[in-house]
């Protein structure tokens, strides 16, 4: 056979060939933007279940890499299952996807490089099953969802398991049990984002064992977080992480949450950094059950049940930082929770720094050092608190350990500026004036009490 002759012709047919073999089939035409889905048989508008259109052009755009765009319009879909690259893009505000059936609308496994972008994603309130989201990713690399809008989910609104990826400038209402449910995952990036009105949990970041997680959540706005299924905490909070390690949850904006603002239960070295909270209904930030490590540093805490907690010594709770947290109005009652139990700026228990902090109104205590026993190496130090019950609290009963309490300013506080208490109970005239020491593991010194 003679060999065709090398010219510049038969380059460039060579080279249309080639792309003519790599292009997707059936005639789709393929832009710069990617392959458009109303000329793989999607139709916008259509007023039946287009989902088996729907699958086809989504992996064929997969297998060709290139994202599949969706022009405004409504698509009625369920049951739809990403393979790993797909890209699914519309225009914000107008291409919208209504959830007909399946345990999720879109849905996939092994989702590694998943993008859905610019789309509006409606669950209809349709009951979803336990812990499933009406987007719902298993096992994905550099997952991304951004600038969507997802409403009446009715489960989660997004749940990711064991991916690592970021979630961002998304808005997600209405969803009936978890707006973003996130498990087992390795390092998310979930950025201004706004969610409302989520009926058990605004952002949940979970391990299945206790384990670096090391996601961020940042610029979030969370508000209106209810907690329908009821319970004494694991409900009703906006920012909950549990048994996740090495989370940093910064500058959100919290508001009107059934319980917490932000709780860390079992997650060690948890930092709450710069945060602004109002309305909640029980404590706004805590640390909870066996963690080693928490920083809450430069947040804003207004009206509360209490403010910060650092707590539960007793179940291994102990390491953390409090400082420059503006905390005021402290005096939002839940139920018939004991006075006692209640109405305090920050509480803390073991090896805890409580520096530089402003609390105002807080009719139980400001500070409280120390519950029982549960008292070991805290310092209170240059914090300044004005208009309370007690101005500071600390635990003298049997088997409590050492704390610092100095450089303090304390105003207006009713019952004393620093009373020993054994649990509930004062025990000591006010320490400022007279008796500290009979405590010699207490250091009272250089504050000032008006």
């Amino acid at each position: 056979m003679r060999a065709m002759p090398i010219n510049r012709r038969n380059l460039l047919l060579g080279s249309l060939s080639a792309v003519a073999l790599a292009a997707p089939a059936r005639g789709a035409p393929l832009s710069s933007f990617g392959l458009d889905a109303t000329h793989l048989g999607v139709r916008p508008g259509a007023t039946s279940d287009q989902s088996r259109a729907f699958q086809r052009a989504i992996e064929q755009a997969a297998r060709a890499r290139v994202p599949l765009m969706l022009p405004p319009g409504v698509y009625r879909a369920g049951g739809l299952s990403l393979p790993a690259g797909s890209q699914l893009a519309g225009v914000r505000g107008a291409t919208r996807l209504i959830f007909t059936h399946g345990p999720s609308l879109l849905s996939g496994e092994h989702t590694d490089a998943v993008t859905l972008s610019g789309l509006t994603l409606d669950g209809r309130g349709q009951a979803l099953p336990q812990d499933r989201g009406l987007v719902h990713l298993f096992d994905g690399k550099a997952v991304r969802i951004a600038d969507c809008e997802i409403v009446n989910a009715g489960g989660n609104a997004i749940t990711l398991l064991e991916c690592d990826g970021d979630v961002a400038r998304n808005t997600i209402t209405g969803a009936a049990d978890t707006a973003l449910f996130c498990n087992d995952n390795r390092g998310l990036l979930i950025t201004g984002n706004f969610i409302a009105n989520s009926g058990n949990g605004g952002i949940r970041i979970f391990q299945s064992v206790k384990r670096h997680d090391g996601s961020v959540v940042a610029d979030n706005t969370i508000n209106n977080t209810d907690a329908r299924a009821g319970g004494t905490g694991q409900n009703g909070n906006a920012i909950n992480v549990f048994r996740a390690a090495d989370v940093i949850v910064r500058g959100n904006h919290i508001r009107n949450a059934a319980f917490t603002g932000v709780r860390g239960n079992a997650a060690n070295n948890m930092q709450v950094i710069g945060n602004t909270c109002a309305d909640t209904k029980e404590t706004a930030m805590y640390a909870e059950f066996d963690f080693e490590g928490a920083v809450f540093a430069d947040n804003v805490i207004d009206t509360a049940q209490s403010g910060i907690a650092v707590t539960n010594f007793n179940n291994g709770g102990r390491l953390g930082i409090v400082h420059g947290n503006l905390i005021r109005n402290i005096n939002t009652r839940r139920g018939d929770t004991p006075l006692q139990d209640i109405h305090v700026g920050i509480s803390v228990e073991a090896e805890t720094a409580v520096t530089g902090n402003v609390v105002e109104n807080a009719p139980n205590a400001g500070i409280r050092a120390g519950w029982g026993p549960y008292l070991r190496n805290v310092t209170v130090s240059g914090n300044v608190v004005r208009d309370t019950g007690t101005g500071i609290q600390v635990s003298v009963a049997p088997g409590a350990g050492q704390a610092t309490i100095v450089g303090n300013v304390i105003e207006r506080a009713r019952r004393g500026a620093i009373l020993g208490m054994e649990w509930a109970k004062p025990v000591t005239g006010d320490l400022v004036k007279e008796g500290a020491a009979r405590y010699p593991q207490l250091t009272i010194a250089n504050n000032q009490a008006r």
